[in-house]
Parts: structure tokens; C-alpha cells; sequence
């Protein structure tokens, strides 16, 4: 096993939850509609949640060392600041050098003539077909608003520098959510949480618009049903009212026959009719995504996903009335997935696609990671269905009763862990996986067999303690071995150690995280750390979406990559400031 060289940090934790660095690294931002890039040596790329990339902006830049927090940049001669109740910023400090509008809103999105720049005094305005951005030079730095239209944009200048100074300011003490932690915790924590928060979006009208899956994935801007599930972990306590908004929106992809896709699109007027004609014309997108509000048609685990969000909610506040309004599309679900009972065993059948979270693997037969969702979803309808219908709750406690019953015959292996999928007549992927852990969080095997599991996976994926991986201590893997036939895997997961292949997923190290403190096990240092100790090594700042040591760094500032955070908060009295 080849030892990485040690190499220095780039970012380096501070006391007070912020980041330090004398590189300008690149720093993403996302407010409710503003969301961009900001290079601290002197550019910002603009976007507007609904809307697409609206604008770029070059400026004189700052001097190091620079100081990070979640959506804010400090230095000694300036800095960035980000406001909450509107799309505004301010660059205190900068000069503006040039404003460019984009000729395009997404990589899918036609190319537009670019209208020339208004001048207004000390104000630029570029305009696209979808979006206006406004900066004006001010005597102590550069403000800047965006909207989907003038009239936005031109609300926002009802904010003034010294407001959104406090703005930015107080989101930072908001994303401290463990000030008495270590530093390398307590910054975790800051930046993980962030990503959560920041994920909450709106429209220009200032209604709930869908948690993002992150700032890289909003255009079209979607909502997804795992990711939002996932990400919302950690709002359940701090914006119950925002997973109740959540619901309501995954609820317009429920098909009649209890179908959903990856997530629900929900952009804004112009950016919707740039992607219908992409959606119809495109080869390969008009394959995948079937109807116009489709994000990836046909996921098998976004319905699931649907039920275990209500769940989580009536958990959260005691307050079933999702479950009440949208009882007959949990009730199709329910009928559709025990339709894919062919054995009548209680456990479902995942046809050959590549659909679920797992979306460069074709998985087939019994895959772990759903039948844990699948179970989870009984228990809510088993559990507060009665009300509504005791006859279907008491069916969906039988077919969980059955489910667990019939899993260890199923998957099983000799080593004590669950394949990953697969049936024994076929063939069965038996490499060990993070995903498999839904087993776990949701209660489908016993306390003692989900502690022989977490061994394994202790033993297994977690790279310090693998010597047959070959790239030393840098993570905790998502599967090992790699997947044993290629014909299984496409794109980025045919290579081995890439993305579902072996990579790094903060978001699944959390449920990994969780599920020690949830049985009790210490030692849960590693998989709530060793991830933002590669972030801060490789100057990644905000919580990464993957990463390997070969093949690098997914998005920065994904929300599910929030689990951390979240297993770390719930469990707080478990964890001691010492950690890390």
C-alpha cells in the first residue's frame, strides 16, 4: 500500500469554526436565489436559482491571508459578503473591472447574443433573455443584485451595504452550530451545516422553491427526492416548516401508478422553456426524462424516499397531516412495490437499470441499499396509517414482518455483511458497501447483526485499515472490492475506486458515522473527519460531493454531503470537544 505524502494544509481550522488560507481558493456561495463562485483573487461567476448563470464579474481582488465562513470571505483590505433576504452582495473593499452577461443559461441552453452593458452613473447592468445583474460601484466596495427580472433586481437595492454585512455575519453564527467542539470539528460542522441551510431555495416571489441538491445542480433547478432526503437530516429540528414545503413538492412527481423520478423540476419561467425544447430534442435526455416536470423519470427509490420523508416529519413535529393529504399516493406506492414481490417473500425486485442513487451501476435483483428504504417505508405506514386505513397498515406490518424475516436468506454473505445485490440463481455482487447501511438506519436487522456489520465496514472501507486498497489512509470508501462485472457499470463508475466504484461520499461516511453512534460504538472520529481533512488539504472549500485520491473532487457545497454535520449534532452528548 503506497502511503500519500504528507503534504501541507491549504485551509487551516481555526478556533472560531472559520477557515484560514493564503491561497485565493475558490469559494462557492448559495443564498436562497443568489448562488455563484467567487475567486478572492478578483472574479465572480453569477447564477440565480430558476434562472441559470446570469453573469460574470471581474474585480481588483484581495490580499492574503484570507479568512472563510459559510458564504463569506474576510480579508485585511476587503472581502465577500452575502446577504439572505434578497440576491445581493457586497465586495467591500473591490473595484469592479468588468461585468460580462452569460450568453447562455446551462450547458444545455442556446447560445444568445450578448446585449451590450447600461451604464447608469456608478451602475453596470447586463441583461440576458432570463436574468438581469446590477453592480454599482460604491466608495467602499462593489454592490451587486441579481433577479430574474429588473423589478427584483431593483428590490434588492433596498438593502444597503451595512445590512448585508449583517446578513452574511449572522448566517456564519447560524452554521456555528457546535462552538464548543475542536477546531477541526467545529469548522466541519460550520461547512457541513451550510450546505444543508444553503440548499433551502426560493422563487422571486420569496416561496419555498425545493432544496437544492447543490450549487452545481440547478440547472434546471430541481429537487430531488434522495438527495432532499438526505440534506434535510438536518433542518428536521432547525425548518420543520421547510420539510413540510419539501413534501408538498415531491408530491407533484407521484405518478398514478406510484412512479418518481430522480427529482422534480421546478425552474423558473424562461429557464422552463429552454429546457422543454432541450428535453424534447436532445437524444439521450428526451430517453431519460419522460415528462416535462420529470428530473430522470422511473427512480426506484424516489418513492420510497417520498414515504420515509413523511415519517421523518411526523417524528420531527407529531403533526401527521402529510400523511393524511397525500395518504392515497403512499398507498399506490405501497401496492406498486409489493407488485415487484416475485417471491413472495416481502422483499422486492429491482428490474436491470441504472435508476436508483446508484446511477452508473446497473443493479438488479435484491439491492441492499432499497430494501432497507423499502422496510423503512412499511414501518411509517404500519405505524401511522392506522388511522387512515388499518387494513393497509396492518398489511404493511405484515410484509415488514415477512421482509426481515426473508433477508438474511437473500443476502447474507459468510462474512457477516449484505451483498450489495443480486439473486443466488443469477449472480450476486458480495463486495461491501456504505449504501447497504439503509439496513441498518432503518431497522431491518437486529442490533447484533448490525454491529457485526459496522465491524466489517470499520475493517473494509474505512482506507487506513485496508491494505489491499492501494492509495493509503485517505477516506472511507462507498464498495470494495470493485464491482466484479464491468458489464454492471458505466461512465464514471466503470473505473475502479470512481465515484459509486469506491470514492468518498461524505453524505454516506455520515449515515456510516450515524449508525456507530446509533448502536453505540465509538471511534466515530474517522468517518465524520477524514473527509474534511482531504477538503482542507486539497483547498476544497465547502463540503465536497465525492472524491478518490485518483480521480479527485466531485461538486463543492452538496447538500446531502450536510449528513455529517447532522449525525454529529444529533448525537452531540456522545461527542466530546477533544474530537479531531
Amino acid at each position: 500500500m503506497t502511503e500519500p505524502q504528507a503534504r501541507p494544509q491549504v485551509l487551516i481550522p481555526l478556533g472560531d469554526g472559520q477557515l484560514r488560507s493564503m491561497k485565493p481558493v475558490l469559494v462557492p456561495f448559495m443564498a436562497p436565489r443568489l448562488q455563484g463562485d467567487c475567486r478572492p483573487d478578483g472574479k465572480i461567476e453569477l447564477s440565480l436559482w430558476g434562472s441559470g448563470k446570469l453573469a460574470n464579474l471581474t474585480f481588483t481582488g484581495w490580499s492574503a491571508p484570507f479568512t472563510f465562513g459559510p458564504n463569506r470571505v474576510e480579508a485585511v483590505d476587503g472581502g465577500l459578503y452575502v446577504a439572505q433576504s434578497a440576491p445581493a452582495l457586497f465586495l467591500k473593499g473591490a473595484r469592479l473591472r468588468t461585468l460580462t452577461p452569460a450568453r447562455r443559461c446551462a450547458w444545455w441552453g442556446s447560445s444568445a447574443k450578448r446585449q451590450a452593458i447600461e451604464r447608469q452613473g456608478e451602475r453596470r447592468i447586463a441583461r440576458t433573455g432570463w436574468g438581469v445583474v446590477i453592480a454599482e460601484q460604491r466608495p467602499y466596495g462593489i454592490f451587486v443584485t441579481c433577479g430574474a427580472t429588473m423589478n427584483e433586481a431593483q428590490a434588492a437595492f433596498d438593502l444597503d451595504e451595512a445590512r448585508v454585512i449583517e446578513e452574511a455575519n449572522g448566517y456564519v453564527a447560524r452554521c456555528d452550530a457546535m462552538p464548543e467542539a475542536a477546531p477541526l470539528m467545529r469548522g466541519m460542522i460550520s461547512q457541513s451545516l451550510h450546505a444543508a441551510l444553503s440548499s433551502v431555495r426560493q422563487d422571486e416571489h420569496g416561496a419555498f422553491a425545493g432544496l437544492a441538491a447543490g450549487q452545481a445542480y440547478s440547472a434546471p433547478a430541481r429537487t430531488y427526492y434522495r438527495d432532499g432526503y438526505w440534506t434535510l437530516q438536518a433542518l428536521l429540528d432547525r425548518e420543520p416548516h421547510i420539510v413540510r414545503s419539501q413534501i408538498d413538492l415531491l408530491a407533484r412527481g407521484i405518478q398514478p401508478n406510484g412512479e418518481a423520478p430522480s427529482g422534480v423540476i421546478l425552474t423558473g419561467p424562461a429557464q422552463a422553456e429552454e429546457w422543454e425544447k432541450v428535453r424534447q430534442s436532445h437524444p439521450r435526455i428526451k430517453e431519460e426524462h419522460l415528462r416535462p416536470g420529470d428530473w430522470w423519470s422511473d427512480h426506484f427509490d424516489s418513492p420510497l424516499f417520498f414515504i420515509l420523508t413523511i415519517g421523518d416529519y411526523i417524528r420531527a413535529t407529531g403533526d401527521s397531516s402529510p400523511l393524511s393529504l397525500h395518504w392515497d399516493k403512499v398507498v399506490t406506492i405501497f401496492d406498486r412495490y409489493c407488485g415487484y414481490d416475485e417471491a413472495g417473500n416481502g422483499l422486492p425486485v429491482k428490474p436491470r437499470h441504472d435508476r436508483d442513487w446508484a446511477d452508473n451501476v446497473y443493479r438488479h435483483g435484491y439491492v441492499a441499499y432499497d430494501l432497507g428504504l423499502w422496510v423503512g417505508a412499511l414501518d411509517v405506514i404500519a405505524q401511522h396509517g392506522g388511522s387512515l386505513d388499518q387494513t393497509v397498515a396492518s398489511k404493511a406490518a405484515a410484509v415488514a414482518q415477512k421482509a426481515r424475516a426473508s433477508l438474511d436468506e437473500v443476502l447474507l454473505q459468510p462474512s457477516g455483511t449484505y451483498a450489495d445485490y443480486g439473486t443466488k440463481k443469477d449472480f450476486v455482487e458480495d463486495h461491501v458497501t456504505l449504501d447497504s447501511l439503509t439496513l441498518l438506519r432503518f431497522k431491518a436487522v437486529s442490533p447484533e447483526r448490525a454491529k457485526i456489520v459496522l465491524a466489517r465496514v470499520q475493517e473494509i472501507l474505512e482506507s487506513r485499515n485496508n491494505s489491499e486498497q492501494p492509495y493509503g489512509d485517505w477516506g472511507v470508501l462507498c464498495a470494495f472490492p470493485p464491482f466484479k462485472r464491468p458489464k454492471d457499470t458505466r461512465e464514471k463508475s466503470y473505473f475502479a475506486y470512481r465515484y459509486h466504484n469506491g470514492s468518498d461520499w461524505p453524505y454516506l461516511s455520515g449515515l456510516y458515522a450515524e449508525q456507530r453512534l446509533a448502536y453505540g460504538l465509538d471511534d466515530v472520529d474517522y468517518p465524520l473527519l477524514r473527509w474534511w481533512k482531504t477538503c482542507l488539504q486539497e483547498g476544497w472549500m465547502g463540503a465536497v460531493e465525492y472524491f478518490s485520491p485518483p480521480w479527485g473532487r466531485g461538486s463543492l457545497l452538496q447538500g446531502w454531503s450536510s449528513m455529517p454535520a447532522a449525525a454529529a449534532l444529533a448525537y452531540k452528548e456522545k461527542l466530546t470537544a477533544s474530537v479531531g
